[in-house]
């Protein structure tokens, strides 16, 4: 296993625990870190993430975690030993959903 791949599992990890700690009541409990990924530099992550929901609670929930970014920064900083603690990015997941759709469409092809 590469480097940065070691170091996105351990961003993740601590990610979803910084985010269950979050007291936002913007960002729902059934939130999770879907995959961070970690530019080579070590400046910038972009966290993937998944909020079940609609579409507005998925909104409001990003926008909860952009407020939340230099908080969920300083704490990563603290528990991941890194030169540079990455800038987070936060991106909604749809893989989850996707996968769902895929599921619901192959259901209804064994129907027919």
């Amino acid at each position: 296993m590469a480097r940065i791949d070691k170091i996105n599992e351990e961003v993740k990890r601590e990610l979803a625990k910084v985010l269950r700690e979050l007291k936002d009541s913007r960002i729902p409990m059934m939130t999770s870190v879907v995959a961070v990924s970690v530019t080579n530099d070590l400046r910038y992550a972009k966290a993937y993430i998944s909020v079940m929901g609609d579409e507005q609670t998925q909104k409001k929930a990003l926008e909860g975690l952009k407020s939340a970014a230099g908080f969920v920064r300083r704490e990563i900083g603290k528990r991941v030993d890194l030169r540079y603690t990455p800038e987070f990015i936060f991106e909604i997941d749809k893989s989850i959903e996707h996968g769902a759709h895929i599921e619901e469409l192959l259901r209804n092809l064994n129907k027919d």
